[in-house]
C-alpha cells in the first residue's frame, strides 16, 4: 500500500528523512536507508539541504525504489528556474517517483558555495501552481504535454509554531487550493504549541505529519534556534541534552517523549534524524509505536 493510499484510508504513518551523499559513494547512505526503511512508510530525500552541493534527490529516489523503499522527492525553488522545476517534476514521474514535497529551499549563501546565485524564479506557491498545471496536462506557458503526470502525490510544509498562526493558516489554505494533498510540519518541540496550531487548523481535511528532529547536541539545538527560521528548541531541552553524558541515549529519550506527547494529536510523524538514521527504530520502540511493514513498490 502506497503512502497516498495509507493517508487516504486514515492510517497513522511514519516517514523519515535521508540526505544524499556529497559524492557518488552510496554505501553509508543505503545502509542508513535500509535501517530506517524497516520501520517507516516512506522516506524523504532532501534536495540541496542547507545549501550544500550533494547528489541529486531524483537519483537517490530512484535508487530507493529499486531497493524496495518508497521515496518522497523534495523539490526546492532555491536553485532552479521554472524550466528546471517543471522538467524535474516530469523526470521524477517517468522514473516512477510519485510523492513530491514542494519547498522554497535554503539559499546558497548558507551552504558550501556561498557565491552561487540563488534562483527563486518561482516562490513556494509558484511551485504548487507548476505541479497543478503539469498534472492538468499543460506547462506554465500553457503548452500541451505529451502525457501528464496525473498521479503525482503533492505535499507541502506547514509551520505549527509560528507566532502568526492566522497567516500560516492562509498559506496552508492557498497550498490546498493549488493541489496540496498532505503536509509535513516543521520540527515541533512543544506539544502545547502544536495543540494551539490545531485549533487554528480546524476544518482542514489534508493530513498533517508532525516533524520531529533528533537532537544531537546543545550546540546543534542552539544553531537551529539562531539560524534556521521556523525552528524553536526550548531552553529546557537544550540544557537537558547538554548535561547528558550519553548524547545518543538522551536523543532517543527526548524524541520518544515528544512522540508520546504528540501522538494523540497527530496523523503521522516525520522523523528527521540528520545522519542518525540508525536511531529511528530505537526511537519508535521507546515511544511504543508499532512499526509498519517495510514499504514496497
Amino acid at each position: 500500500m502506497s503512502l497516498r493510499e495509507k493517508l487516504g484510508r486514515g492510517k497513522f504513518v511514519i516517514t523519515s528523512e535521508l540526505g544524499p551523499p556529497k559524492g557518488v559513494d552510496l554505501t553509508k547512505t543505503l545502509q542508513e536507508a535500509r535501517v530506517m526503511g524497516s520501520c517507516v512508510d516512506a522516506m524523504n530525500v532532501t534536495d540541496l539541504q542547507g545549501g550544500v552541493m550533494k547528489l541529486g534527490s531524483i537519483a537517490l529516489c530512484r535508487i530507493l525504489i529499486e531497493q524496495g523503499l518508497e521515496p518522497i522527492f523534495q523539490l526546492t525553488a532555491a536553485s532552479r528556474n521554472r524550466l528546471a522545476i517543471q522538467s524535474d517534476l516530469l523526470s521524477a514521474y517517468v522514473l516512477g517517483i510519485r510523492n513530491v514535497l514542494l519547498l522554497g529551499g535554503d539559499p546558497p549563501k548558507v551552504g558550501d558555495h556561498p557565491d552561487a546565485k540563488p534562483v527563486y524564479d518561482l516562490d513556494t506557491m509558484g511551485l504548487f501552481q507548476a505541479a497543478k498545471s503539469l498534472k492538468g496536462g499543460k506547462d506554465l506557458a500553457g503548452k500541451e504535454l505529451e502525457g501528464a503526470p496525473k498521479d503525482l502525490f503533492i505535499g507541502g510544509a506547514a509551520n505549527p509554531i509560528v507566532d502568526d498562526l492566522d497567516t500560516e493558516r492562509q498559506k496552508i489554505d492557498k497550498k490546498i487550493e493549488l493541489g496540496c494533498e498532505f503536509f509535513q510540519t516543521q520540527a515541533v518541540f512543544d506539544s502545547s504549541l502544536y495543540e494551539k496550531f490545531l485549533g487554528k487548523a480546524k476544518g482542514i481535511k489534508q493530513p498533517f505529519i508532525v516533524g520531529i528532529i533528533v537532537l544531537k547536541s546543545a550546540k546543534m539545538a542552539q544553531f537551529m534556534n539562531d539560524h534556521i527560521p521556523g525552528i524553536r528548541v526550548p531552553d529546557s531541552l537544550i540544557k537537558e541534552i547538554d548535561s547528558a553524558q550519553d548524547k545518543r541515549k538522551k536523543a532517543i529519550e527526548i524524541a520518544a517523549r515528544l512522540l508520546r506527547q504528540l501522538k494523540p494529536m497527530a496523523q503521522g510523524f516525520h522523523i528527521m534524524p540528520i545522519g542518525w538514521g540508525d536511531l529511528v527504530p530505537e526511537i519508535l520502540d521507546a515511544a511504543g509505536l508499532t512499526k509498519p511493514a517495510p514499504a514496497a513498490r
